[in-house]
């Protein structure tokens, strides 16, 4: 199950990289007192090193760290950018949903991957997170 709160999501997000993107969804996190500063970092450098990994469907990427980078509660950001941009992905980019994943176990992190990506395989709630104008919107389908 997804716990999901207004602090936790932005919409029409300015990101002029990957890097920044994955930056603006794990520091939503950090706001939220569900991750310490270096958890941002834990997910850069991950990205850095292992490559487009994240990117886990045309459009969507999952950024995440390892628990020990600073992980305090389960949790997870959406970042809609206004502008998609590349994560170096063969096939599945540009990405204009970010979802940043945050678990102080390697349990939750598995649960809320799945919670994840079963919502966004619903064609109708995918529609609804890609095109909402509010928070609100994207609140009522979690």
């Amino acid at each position: 199950m997804l716990t999901l709160t207004e602090g936790l999501i932005e919409l029409n997000v300015e990101a002029k990289d990957a890097e920044d993107a994955i930056r603006k969804a794990g520091q939503l996190l950090v706001d939220e007192g569900l991750a310490e500063e270096r958890y941002v970092e834990g997910m850069v450098k991950g990205f850095k090193e292992i490559g487009p990994y994240i990117v886990v469907a045309p459009n969507i990427a999952f950024p995440h760290a390892r628990p020990e980078f600073g992980a305090k509660k389960k949790g997870v950001s959406i970042v809609r950018l206004n502008k998609p941009v590349s994560f170096g992905h063969p096939t599945n980019d540009p990405i204009s949903l970010v979802c940043a994943l945050c678990g102080p176990d390697s349990t939750s992190h598995i649960e809320m991957l799945q919670a994840l990506a079963e919502l966004l395989r619903d064609e109708e709630s995918l529609n609804v997170i890609m095109n909402a104008s509010t928070k609100n919107e994207i609140l009522e389908i979690i």
